[in-house]
């Protein structure tokens, strides 16, 4: 079962980008994130065999997820905070598997709200999959973590060290995560530097490599056994008009 992540920077200004993508790679499923819109074209997916769900907002934030099989929604939004209007969550079943799609919030600049308001999301999520495991159910979790979390997932950490999705704060939350028993699906294929998933719009940063590793997908131990592959699909952010993130695929054993 080949499952994709991709924040595609706008829905509406590369929708051609989305439709060729499942064309020509036929993911099973593909999670996406920021849509930047309320209006969801779920018939153009339709037409391509694929089943659509979306949680959107005014201009910002949003996620989506096309299947090719029946999707059961099970949250539109995180847990923990009723008040919380920013489409950043989607949690799923499709195939007997649970999947969850999140487009975590940035958090810059770090002396603001924004920052607080990350800190407190990313520990509802924790919450949220702390759950999970404890209910025993298996799950996959991918999407834009917007958290870098180790030297080796940026090409620069010295340019990073005061940004949002590199502070220890964020980081601690991602290991956090990882302690409630998950995999880092990418780190189990490829230990070492140099793997992004997200390049700058400015300063050349694409023709010279100069990334971060911010979108993931991590795994509960039932889903993890039966991963085959984990690759970063980069072709994407070469094409013209891009989005600054590519695609991240797993493939699970599920037969």
């Amino acid at each position: 079962m080949l499952i994709a992540s991709w924040n595609i920077n706008s829905l509406k200004a590369r929708l051609d980008h989305v439709t060729t993508y499942l064309k020509d790679e036929s993911p099973d499923v593909l999670m996406v994130q920021e849509l930047k819109g309320l209006d969801f074209p779920h018939q153009t997916f339709e037409a391509l065999g694929y089943q659509s769900a979306a949680v959107t907002q005014k201009a910002y934030n949003g996620v989506a997820a096309f299947s090719k099989t029946p999707l059961k929604i099970i949250h539109e939004s995180l847990p923990g905070n009723e008040t919380d209007e920013q489409a950043r969550y989607l949690e799923f079943e499709t195939a007997n598997l649970r999947l969850i799609n999140i487009y975590a919030p940035n958090g810059n600049p770090v002396d603001t709200d924004k920052f607080t308001y990350k800190l407190g999301w990313l520990g509802r999520l924790y919450n949220r999959l702390k759950t999970l495991r404890e209910d025993n159910i298996p799950f996959a979790i991918g999407g834009d973590f917007n958290i870098i979390p180790e030297d080796k997932d940026c090409y620069d950490p010295k340019a990073w060290e005061d940004d949002a999705l590199f502070r220890a704060e964020s980081r601690a939350a991602f290991r956090k995560l990882l302690h409630l028993g998950l995999t880092d699906a990418f780190r189990s294929f490829h230990s070492e530097a140099g793997h992004y998933t997200f390049w700058d719009y400015q300063a050349g940063a694409w023709p010279k490599d100069h990334g971060i590793r911010i979108d993931h997908f991590l795994l509960s131990p039932e889903i993890a056994t039966r991963l085959k592959t984990c690759r970063i699909d980069k072709a994407p952010r070469g094409r013209d008009k891009p989005s600054d993130h590519t695609p991240i695929l797993i493939d699970l054993d599920l037969l």
